[in-house]
Protein backbone atom coordinates (compact mmCIF):
# COMPACT_ATOMS: atom_id res chain seq x y z
CA UNK A 1 0.00 0.00 0.00
CA UNK A 2 1.79 3.38 -0.84
CA UNK A 3 1.57 7.02 0.13
CA UNK A 4 0.19 7.81 -3.86
CA UNK A 5 -2.80 4.69 -3.22
CA UNK A 6 -3.61 6.49 0.02
CA UNK A 7 -3.58 9.98 -1.59
CA UNK A 8 -6.18 8.98 -4.60
CA UNK A 9 -8.16 7.09 -1.89
CA UNK A 10 -8.71 10.06 0.29
CA UNK A 11 -9.32 11.92 -2.95
CA UNK A 12 -11.60 9.46 -4.18
CA UNK A 13 -13.88 9.82 -1.31
CA UNK A 14 -13.66 14.16 -1.78
CA UNK A 15 -14.58 13.29 -5.96
CA UNK A 16 -18.01 10.56 -4.72
CA UNK A 17 -19.09 12.58 -2.23
CA UNK A 18 -19.34 15.88 -4.37
CA UNK A 19 -20.87 13.69 -7.18
CA UNK A 20 -23.29 12.27 -4.63
CA UNK A 21 -24.95 15.92 -3.62
CA UNK A 22 -25.08 16.73 -7.50
CA UNK A 23 -27.47 13.40 -7.67
CA UNK A 24 -29.16 14.24 -4.02
CA UNK A 25 -30.56 17.63 -5.51
CA UNK A 26 -31.37 16.40 -8.77
CA UNK A 27 -33.30 13.13 -7.29
CA UNK A 28 -36.39 13.86 -5.89
CA UNK A 29 -36.79 10.85 -4.07
CA UNK A 30 -33.44 10.99 -2.32
CA UNK A 31 -34.71 14.35 -1.33
CA UNK A 32 -38.17 13.17 0.07
CA UNK A 33 -36.25 10.81 2.02
CA UNK A 34 -34.23 12.75 3.05
CA UNK A 35 -31.11 10.17 1.83
CA UNK A 36 -27.43 11.50 3.65
CA UNK A 37 -25.03 12.62 0.44
CA UNK A 38 -22.59 10.04 2.26
CA UNK A 39 -24.95 7.12 1.84
CA UNK A 40 -25.67 7.89 -1.87
CA UNK A 41 -21.59 8.07 -2.67
CA UNK A 42 -20.99 4.50 -0.22
CA UNK A 43 -23.50 3.09 -2.66
CA UNK A 44 -21.92 4.64 -5.76
CA UNK A 45 -18.72 3.37 -4.59
CA UNK A 46 -20.30 -0.32 -4.39
CA UNK A 47 -21.80 -0.50 -7.42
CA UNK A 48 -18.89 0.61 -8.85
CA UNK A 49 -16.17 -1.49 -6.86
CA UNK A 50 -15.23 -5.42 -7.00
CA UNK A 51 -18.56 -6.42 -5.46
CA UNK A 52 -21.10 -5.55 -8.00
CA UNK A 53 -19.30 -4.35 -11.27
CA UNK A 54 -16.65 -6.86 -10.99
CA UNK A 55 -19.16 -9.31 -10.34
CA UNK A 56 -21.56 -8.34 -13.13
CA UNK A 57 -18.60 -7.70 -16.17
CA UNK A 58 -16.86 -11.30 -15.15
CA UNK A 59 -20.10 -13.13 -15.80
CA UNK A 60 -19.26 -12.15 -19.45
CA UNK A 61 -15.62 -12.83 -19.32
CA UNK A 62 -14.33 -9.72 -18.25
CA UNK A 63 -12.01 -9.76 -15.55
CA UNK A 64 -10.50 -6.61 -15.67
CA UNK A 65 -12.10 -5.12 -13.45
CA UNK A 66 -12.27 -8.40 -10.74
CA UNK A 67 -10.05 -7.17 -8.01
CA UNK A 68 -11.10 -3.16 -7.30
CA UNK A 69 -14.06 -2.38 -9.96
CA UNK A 70 -13.19 0.98 -11.64
CA UNK A 71 -11.04 1.67 -8.50
CA UNK A 72 -7.62 -0.68 -7.71
CA UNK A 73 -7.51 -3.46 -5.33
CA UNK A 74 -5.08 -1.28 -3.35
CA UNK A 75 -7.67 1.86 -3.40
CA UNK A 76 -10.34 -1.00 -1.51
CA UNK A 77 -7.51 -1.80 1.14
CA UNK A 78 -7.20 1.67 2.11
CA UNK A 79 -11.06 1.87 1.93
CA UNK A 80 -11.56 -0.84 4.40
CA UNK A 81 -8.77 0.40 6.70
CA UNK A 82 -10.02 4.28 6.98
CA UNK A 83 -13.64 3.39 8.77
CA UNK A 84 -11.48 1.05 11.89
CA UNK A 85 -9.10 4.79 12.38
CA UNK A 86 -12.12 7.41 11.81
CA UNK A 87 -14.67 6.20 14.16
CA UNK A 88 -12.06 7.23 17.00
CA UNK A 89 -12.33 10.67 15.86
CA UNK A 90 -16.18 10.88 15.45
CA UNK A 91 -16.14 9.28 18.95
CA UNK A 92 -13.64 11.33 20.40
CA UNK A 93 -15.19 14.60 19.15
CA UNK A 94 -18.63 13.65 20.78
CA UNK A 95 -18.56 15.94 23.96
CA UNK A 96 -15.69 18.30 23.31
CA UNK A 97 -16.78 22.18 23.08
CA UNK A 98 -20.24 21.26 24.74
CA UNK A 99 -20.94 22.04 28.17
CA UNK A 100 -21.26 19.01 30.28
CA UNK A 101 -24.92 19.71 32.96
CA UNK A 102 -24.71 18.32 35.93
CA UNK A 103 -26.78 14.89 36.30
CA UNK A 104 -29.79 16.77 38.12
CA UNK A 105 -29.66 19.39 35.08
CA UNK A 106 -30.50 16.37 32.48
CA UNK A 107 -32.38 14.13 34.53
CA UNK A 108 -35.05 16.86 35.09
CA UNK A 109 -35.16 16.97 30.98
CA UNK A 110 -34.07 13.93 29.81
CA UNK A 111 -35.32 11.34 32.26
CA UNK A 112 -37.90 9.61 30.63
CA UNK A 113 -35.95 9.97 27.06
CA UNK A 114 -33.13 7.99 28.66
CA UNK A 115 -35.07 5.12 30.42
CA UNK A 116 -36.48 4.90 26.77
CA UNK A 117 -33.41 4.83 25.16
CA UNK A 118 -32.20 2.47 27.04
CA UNK A 119 -35.17 0.39 26.92
CA UNK A 120 -34.79 0.47 22.55
CA UNK A 121 -30.87 -0.54 22.91
CA UNK A 122 -31.29 -3.00 25.36
CA UNK A 123 -34.08 -4.51 23.84
CA UNK A 124 -32.45 -4.97 20.43
CA UNK A 125 -29.91 -7.02 22.26
CA UNK A 126 -32.48 -8.88 24.19
CA UNK A 127 -34.28 -10.04 20.80
CA UNK A 128 -31.01 -10.44 18.72
CA UNK A 129 -29.35 -12.83 21.62
CA UNK A 130 -32.81 -14.68 21.56
CA UNK A 131 -32.81 -15.34 17.82
CA UNK A 132 -29.13 -16.05 18.07
CA UNK A 133 -29.96 -19.21 20.64
CA UNK A 134 -33.05 -20.27 18.81
CA UNK A 135 -32.74 -20.05 15.34
CA UNK A 136 -29.24 -18.37 14.00
CA UNK A 137 -26.90 -20.63 15.90
CA UNK A 138 -28.79 -24.05 16.09
CA UNK A 139 -30.33 -23.27 12.39
CA UNK A 140 -27.69 -21.30 10.54
CA UNK A 141 -24.60 -22.12 12.66
CA UNK A 142 -23.57 -18.45 12.98
CA UNK A 143 -21.59 -18.20 16.83
CA UNK A 144 -23.86 -16.96 19.73
CA UNK A 145 -22.42 -13.27 18.99
CA UNK A 146 -24.66 -12.73 16.00
CA UNK A 147 -27.00 -11.88 18.79
CA UNK A 148 -25.16 -8.14 18.99
CA UNK A 149 -25.48 -7.35 15.24
CA UNK A 150 -29.12 -5.84 15.92
CA UNK A 151 -27.62 -2.94 18.21
CA UNK A 152 -24.03 -2.61 16.38
CA UNK A 153 -25.83 -2.10 13.31
CA UNK A 154 -28.63 -0.53 13.89
CA UNK A 155 -28.12 1.62 17.30
CA UNK A 156 -24.72 2.07 17.00
CA UNK A 157 -24.59 2.39 12.63
CA UNK A 158 -22.25 2.25 9.90
CA UNK A 159 -19.52 3.73 12.41
CA UNK A 160 -19.68 1.29 14.52
CA UNK A 161 -20.09 -1.19 12.42
CA UNK A 162 -17.09 -0.44 10.62
CA UNK A 163 -15.05 0.65 13.41
CA UNK A 164 -15.25 -3.21 15.11
CA UNK A 165 -13.86 -4.72 12.17
CA UNK A 166 -10.90 -6.00 13.72
CA UNK A 167 -12.90 -7.02 16.81
CA UNK A 168 -15.17 -9.11 14.69
CA UNK A 169 -11.61 -10.48 13.00
CA UNK A 170 -9.80 -11.15 15.83
CA UNK A 171 -12.71 -13.27 17.30
CA UNK A 172 -13.08 -15.51 14.63
CA UNK A 173 -16.43 -13.69 12.66
CA UNK A 174 -14.90 -11.28 10.49
CA UNK A 175 -18.46 -11.87 8.10
CA UNK A 176 -20.34 -9.82 11.39
CA UNK A 177 -18.60 -6.62 10.24
CA UNK A 178 -20.07 -7.08 6.73
CA UNK A 179 -23.60 -8.11 8.09
CA UNK A 180 -23.43 -5.63 10.72
CA UNK A 181 -22.45 -2.92 8.08
CA UNK A 182 -25.98 -4.39 5.81
CA UNK A 183 -27.88 -3.87 8.57
CA UNK A 184 -27.02 -0.40 9.15
CA UNK A 185 -27.69 0.79 5.38
CA UNK A 186 -31.21 -0.77 6.13
CA UNK A 187 -31.57 0.57 9.31
CA UNK A 188 -30.81 3.92 8.80
CA UNK A 189 -33.05 3.38 5.21
CA UNK A 190 -36.04 1.93 7.13
CA UNK A 191 -35.45 4.24 9.80
CA UNK A 192 -35.96 7.36 7.54
CA UNK A 193 -38.82 6.12 5.28
CA UNK A 194 -40.86 4.55 8.39
CA UNK A 195 -40.18 7.38 10.29
CA UNK A 196 -41.46 10.05 7.65
CA UNK A 197 -44.66 7.40 7.29
CA UNK A 198 -44.92 7.36 10.73
CA UNK A 199 -44.73 11.46 11.15
CA UNK A 200 -47.41 11.92 8.40
CA UNK A 201 -49.78 9.12 10.58
CA UNK A 202 -49.27 11.21 13.41
CA UNK A 203 -50.22 14.29 11.85
CA UNK A 204 -53.85 12.49 10.74
CA UNK A 205 -54.33 11.36 13.98
CA UNK A 206 -53.79 14.74 16.01
CA UNK A 207 -50.43 13.38 18.14
CA UNK A 208 -47.96 16.27 16.73
CA UNK A 209 -47.67 18.97 19.06
CA UNK A 210 -46.08 21.43 16.70
CA UNK A 211 -46.97 20.16 13.29
CA UNK A 212 -50.10 20.65 10.91
CA UNK A 213 -51.84 18.87 7.62
CA UNK A 214 -50.21 21.99 5.65
CA UNK A 215 -46.83 22.40 7.32
CA UNK A 216 -43.71 20.39 6.69
CA UNK A 217 -39.95 20.56 5.41
CA UNK A 218 -39.14 23.05 2.69
CA UNK A 219 -37.76 22.78 -0.45
CA UNK A 220 -34.50 23.53 -0.01
CA UNK A 221 -34.39 21.55 3.17
CA UNK A 222 -35.54 18.25 1.11
CA UNK A 223 -32.49 19.71 -1.22
CA UNK A 224 -29.85 19.98 1.44
CA UNK A 225 -29.17 23.46 0.71
CA UNK A 226 -29.14 26.61 2.99
CA UNK A 227 -31.34 29.54 1.65
CA UNK A 228 -29.44 32.63 1.78
CA UNK A 229 -31.16 34.69 4.02
CA UNK A 230 -31.12 31.55 6.73
CA UNK A 231 -27.15 31.06 6.06
CA UNK A 232 -24.91 31.50 9.44
CA UNK A 233 -21.09 30.74 10.22
CA UNK A 234 -20.38 26.76 9.52
CA UNK A 235 -17.98 27.19 12.64
CA UNK A 236 -16.18 30.49 14.64
CA UNK A 237 -13.12 31.96 14.55
CA UNK A 238 -11.94 31.81 17.96
CA UNK A 239 -7.58 32.02 17.44
CA UNK A 240 -5.86 34.31 15.06
CA UNK A 241 -4.55 31.93 12.13
CA UNK A 242 -1.39 33.62 11.81
CA UNK A 243 -0.80 32.02 14.96
CA UNK A 244 -2.21 28.82 14.60
CA UNK A 245 -5.45 27.74 12.26
CA UNK A 246 -8.12 27.25 13.87
CA UNK A 247 -9.19 23.99 12.35
CA UNK A 248 -5.65 22.64 13.12
CA UNK A 249 -6.39 23.47 16.79
CA UNK A 250 -9.16 21.82 17.25
CA UNK A 251 -8.22 18.79 15.18
CA UNK A 252 -5.09 18.86 17.72
CA UNK A 253 -8.03 18.58 20.54
CA UNK A 254 -9.48 15.98 18.97
CA UNK A 255 -5.86 13.96 18.73
CA UNK A 256 -5.40 14.72 22.38
CA UNK A 257 -8.50 12.82 23.29
CA UNK A 258 -7.65 9.89 21.03
CA UNK A 259 -4.24 9.69 22.42
CA UNK A 260 -5.55 9.75 25.89
CA UNK A 261 -8.03 6.87 24.89
CA UNK A 262 -5.36 4.91 23.95
CA UNK A 263 -3.33 5.46 26.75
CA UNK A 264 -6.65 4.12 28.87
CA UNK A 265 -6.75 1.40 26.02
CA UNK A 266 -3.17 0.09 26.69
CA UNK A 267 -3.52 0.59 30.24
CA UNK A 268 -6.41 -1.72 30.43
CA UNK A 269 -5.03 -4.32 28.17
CA UNK A 270 -2.13 -4.38 30.66
CA UNK A 271 -4.42 -5.11 34.16
CA UNK A 272 -6.09 -7.18 32.15
CA UNK A 273 -2.86 -9.55 31.07
CA UNK A 274 -1.72 -9.17 34.71
CA UNK A 275 -5.05 -10.20 36.52
CA UNK A 276 -7.16 -12.26 34.25
CA UNK A 277 -5.81 -12.66 30.91
CA UNK A 278 -5.04 -16.84 31.43
CA UNK A 279 -9.24 -17.07 31.96
CA UNK A 280 -11.03 -14.89 29.87
CA UNK A 281 -9.81 -12.04 27.72
CA UNK A 282 -12.39 -8.71 27.37
CA UNK A 283 -9.96 -5.67 26.73
CA UNK A 284 -7.82 -7.41 24.35
CA UNK A 285 -11.00 -7.05 22.09
CA UNK A 286 -12.04 -3.85 22.72
CA UNK A 287 -11.64 -1.75 20.16
CA UNK A 288 -10.39 2.49 20.50
CA UNK A 289 -13.19 4.35 19.76
CA UNK A 290 -15.29 4.18 22.99
CA UNK A 291 -12.14 4.82 25.24
CA UNK A 292 -11.46 7.92 23.23
CA UNK A 293 -15.02 9.10 23.67
CA UNK A 294 -13.67 8.89 27.10
CA UNK A 295 -10.68 10.92 26.62
CA UNK A 296 -13.02 13.36 24.92
CA UNK A 297 -14.91 13.47 28.17
CA UNK A 298 -11.37 14.28 30.01
CA UNK A 299 -10.20 17.15 27.46
CA UNK A 300 -13.39 18.90 27.65
CA UNK A 301 -13.21 18.90 31.72
CA UNK A 302 -9.64 20.23 31.43
CA UNK A 303 -11.54 22.61 28.96
CA UNK A 304 -13.68 23.93 31.15
CA UNK A 305 -11.61 24.48 33.80
CA UNK A 306 -8.36 25.96 31.85
CA UNK A 307 -10.45 27.51 28.95
CA UNK A 308 -10.88 30.94 29.62
CA UNK A 309 -10.46 32.64 26.32
CA UNK A 310 -13.21 30.18 25.07
CA UNK A 311 -11.18 28.93 22.19
CA UNK A 312 -12.34 25.88 21.68
CA UNK A 313 -15.70 26.47 18.81
CA UNK A 314 -18.65 23.10 19.44
CA UNK A 315 -19.31 24.10 15.82
CA UNK A 316 -15.90 24.02 14.33
CA UNK A 317 -15.43 20.31 16.14
CA UNK A 318 -18.73 19.47 14.77
CA UNK A 319 -17.27 20.29 11.12
CA UNK A 320 -14.77 17.58 11.63
CA UNK A 321 -16.71 15.07 13.15
CA UNK A 322 -18.74 15.46 10.01
CA UNK A 323 -16.30 15.21 7.55
CA UNK A 324 -14.46 12.60 9.38
CA UNK A 325 -18.21 10.04 9.23
CA UNK A 326 -18.97 11.11 5.89
CA UNK A 327 -15.90 9.53 5.10
CA UNK A 328 -16.38 6.94 7.28
CA UNK A 329 -19.83 5.84 5.61
CA UNK A 330 -18.07 6.32 1.91
CA UNK A 331 -15.29 4.19 2.85
CA UNK A 332 -16.81 1.68 4.63
CA UNK A 333 -19.58 1.17 2.38
CA UNK A 334 -16.98 1.03 -0.59
CA UNK A 335 -15.55 -1.84 0.85
CA UNK A 336 -18.55 -3.58 1.74
CA UNK A 337 -18.83 -7.69 0.84
CA UNK A 338 -21.79 -8.52 -0.83
CA UNK A 339 -20.69 -12.16 -0.27
CA UNK A 340 -21.02 -12.26 3.32
CA UNK A 341 -24.62 -11.03 3.57
CA UNK A 342 -25.92 -13.47 0.32
CA UNK A 343 -24.07 -16.73 2.19
CA UNK A 344 -26.13 -15.48 5.25
CA UNK A 345 -29.09 -13.78 3.95
CA UNK A 346 -31.19 -15.92 5.74
CA UNK A 347 -30.15 -14.86 9.03
CA UNK A 348 -29.59 -10.90 7.55
CA UNK A 349 -33.09 -10.56 6.97
CA UNK A 350 -34.72 -12.28 10.39
CA UNK A 351 -32.66 -9.84 12.07
CA UNK A 352 -33.33 -7.10 9.64
CA UNK A 353 -37.25 -7.36 10.14
CA UNK A 354 -36.87 -8.24 14.12
CA UNK A 355 -34.91 -5.00 14.33
CA UNK A 356 -37.52 -3.10 12.27
CA UNK A 357 -40.37 -4.45 14.47
CA UNK A 358 -38.71 -4.07 17.60
CA UNK A 359 -37.99 -0.43 17.14
CA UNK A 360 -41.21 0.88 15.70
CA UNK A 361 -43.09 -1.48 18.30
CA UNK A 362 -41.44 0.60 21.43
CA UNK A 363 -42.69 3.07 19.25
CA UNK A 364 -46.17 2.69 18.84
CA UNK A 365 -46.70 1.05 21.91
CA UNK A 366 -43.81 2.56 24.95
CA UNK A 367 -43.60 6.08 24.06
CA UNK A 368 -46.76 7.50 24.78
CA UNK A 369 -46.27 5.54 28.07
CA UNK A 370 -43.01 6.19 28.68
CA UNK A 371 -42.54 9.87 27.61
CA UNK A 372 -45.07 12.31 30.04
CA UNK A 373 -45.42 15.00 27.56
CA UNK A 374 -44.78 15.65 23.74
CA UNK A 375 -44.14 11.85 23.16
CA UNK A 376 -44.50 11.79 19.96
CA UNK A 377 -41.46 14.73 18.95
CA UNK A 378 -39.34 12.96 21.59
CA UNK A 379 -40.19 9.37 20.56
CA UNK A 380 -39.83 9.54 17.01
CA UNK A 381 -36.05 11.21 17.58
CA UNK A 382 -34.73 8.44 19.60
CA UNK A 383 -36.50 5.67 17.02
CA UNK A 384 -34.65 7.16 14.83
CA UNK A 385 -31.49 7.26 16.48
CA UNK A 386 -32.42 3.88 16.92
CA UNK A 387 -32.54 2.54 13.57
CA UNK A 388 -29.55 4.84 12.02
CA UNK A 389 -27.45 7.16 13.49
CA UNK A 390 -28.15 10.39 15.60
CA UNK A 391 -28.67 12.53 12.40
CA UNK A 392 -31.54 10.19 11.27
CA UNK A 393 -33.18 10.98 14.67
CA UNK A 394 -32.46 14.91 14.56
CA UNK A 395 -34.29 14.55 11.18
CA UNK A 396 -36.98 13.10 11.84
CA UNK A 397 -36.98 15.48 14.70
CA UNK A 398 -36.62 18.48 12.65
CA UNK A 399 -39.70 17.32 10.13
CA UNK A 400 -42.17 16.24 13.26
CA UNK A 401 -41.17 19.71 14.62
CA UNK A 402 -39.52 22.22 12.41
CA UNK A 403 -39.45 25.22 14.40
CA UNK A 404 -38.11 23.41 17.49
CA UNK A 405 -41.34 24.60 19.28
CA UNK A 406 -41.11 21.10 21.72
CA UNK A 407 -38.33 20.41 24.46
CA UNK A 408 -37.89 17.27 22.32
CA UNK A 409 -34.38 18.51 20.55
CA UNK A 410 -32.69 19.69 24.33
CA UNK A 411 -34.12 16.61 25.60
CA UNK A 412 -32.41 14.34 23.38
CA UNK A 413 -29.56 16.34 23.17
CA UNK A 414 -29.08 15.42 26.66
CA UNK A 415 -29.96 12.20 26.61
CA UNK A 416 -26.89 11.45 24.38
CA UNK A 417 -24.44 13.06 26.95
CA UNK A 418 -25.95 10.17 29.11
CA UNK A 419 -26.65 7.64 26.64
CA UNK A 420 -24.02 7.87 24.05
CA UNK A 421 -20.75 6.79 27.01
CA UNK A 422 -22.74 2.99 26.89
CA UNK A 423 -25.00 2.27 24.17
CA UNK A 424 -24.48 3.04 20.02
CA UNK A 425 -21.46 2.48 19.98
CA UNK A 426 -20.29 3.03 23.67
CA UNK A 427 -18.64 0.89 26.63
CA UNK A 428 -21.60 -1.93 26.23
CA UNK A 429 -21.33 -1.95 22.68
CA UNK A 430 -17.82 -2.90 22.53
CA UNK A 431 -17.84 -4.89 24.76
CA UNK A 432 -20.57 -6.99 24.35
CA UNK A 433 -18.69 -9.20 21.51
CA UNK A 434 -15.51 -9.82 23.80
CA UNK A 435 -18.01 -10.19 26.79
CA UNK A 436 -20.45 -12.64 24.39
CA UNK A 437 -17.13 -14.66 23.07
CA UNK A 438 -15.75 -15.00 26.83
CA UNK A 439 -18.83 -16.14 29.07
CA UNK A 440 -21.31 -17.25 26.57
CA UNK A 441 -24.73 -15.44 25.67
CA UNK A 442 -26.48 -16.09 28.54
CA UNK A 443 -25.12 -14.00 31.31
CA UNK A 444 -25.32 -11.24 28.95
CA UNK A 445 -28.43 -12.19 28.02
CA UNK A 446 -29.68 -12.05 31.32
CA UNK A 447 -28.03 -8.94 32.41
CA UNK A 448 -29.60 -7.02 29.10
CA UNK A 449 -32.77 -8.47 30.08
CA UNK A 450 -32.82 -7.11 34.12
CA UNK A 451 -31.36 -3.50 31.76
CA UNK A 452 -34.57 -3.60 29.88
CA UNK A 453 -36.64 -4.75 32.59
CA UNK A 454 -35.89 -2.06 34.90
CA UNK A 455 -35.77 0.83 32.45
CA UNK A 456 -39.55 -0.40 30.83
CA UNK A 457 -40.64 -0.37 34.97
CA UNK A 458 -39.18 2.97 35.69
CA UNK A 459 -40.38 4.50 32.42
CA UNK A 460 -44.08 3.07 32.64
CA UNK A 461 -44.12 3.32 36.32
CA UNK A 462 -42.72 6.62 37.64
CA UNK A 463 -41.60 8.36 34.81
CA UNK A 464 -44.31 8.03 32.38
CA UNK A 465 -46.81 9.32 34.91
CA UNK A 466 -45.15 12.99 35.41
CA UNK A 467 -47.38 14.96 33.49
CA UNK A 468 -46.31 18.20 33.51
CA UNK A 469 -45.34 19.80 30.18
CA UNK A 470 -45.38 22.98 31.48
CA UNK A 471 -42.08 22.56 33.63
CA UNK A 472 -40.17 20.29 31.08
CA UNK A 473 -40.37 23.67 28.51
CA UNK A 474 -39.30 25.65 31.16
CA UNK A 475 -36.49 23.17 31.69
CA UNK A 476 -35.71 23.03 28.04
CA UNK A 477 -35.12 27.12 27.82
CA UNK A 478 -32.94 27.38 30.84
CA UNK A 479 -30.63 24.42 29.53
CA UNK A 480 -31.22 24.46 25.81
CA UNK A 481 -28.11 24.37 23.96
CA UNK A 482 -27.09 27.14 21.05
CA UNK A 483 -29.96 26.47 17.77
CA UNK A 484 -28.70 26.42 14.76
CA UNK A 485 -30.82 26.55 11.34
CA UNK A 486 -28.54 24.00 9.59
CA UNK A 487 -29.08 20.58 11.02
CA UNK A 488 -30.56 18.74 7.93
CA UNK A 489 -27.87 19.34 5.75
Amino acid sequence: MTAEAIGLAVLLLGMLLLLAKLIRIRWRLSQRLFIPSSLIAGGLALLLGPEVLGRVMSWFGVEWFADGGVFTANIIDVWSAIPGLLISVVFAALFLGFRLPKLSEAGRLAGPQVAFGITLGSGQYVIGLLLALLVLTPVFGLPPMSGALIEIGFEGGHGTAAGMGGTFEELGFAEGQDLALGLATVGLLSGIILGIILVNWGVRRGHTAALSLDSGPSVSEQRGIVERQQRSAAAILTVRPSSVEPLALHFGLIALAVGIGQLMLWGLQSLERLLWADRVEIFAFVPLFPLAMLGGVVVQFAIERFDRAEVVDRLMVERIQGFALDALIIAALGSLSLTAIADNLGPFVILALAGILWCVGAFLFLAPRMLPDYWFERGIADTGQSMGVTATGLILLRIADPELKTPAYQAFGYKQLILEPFFGGGLITAASLPLIAGFGPAPFLIGMSVLLVVSLLVGLLYLGRMRAPATATAVAAEFSPPNRGDDLT
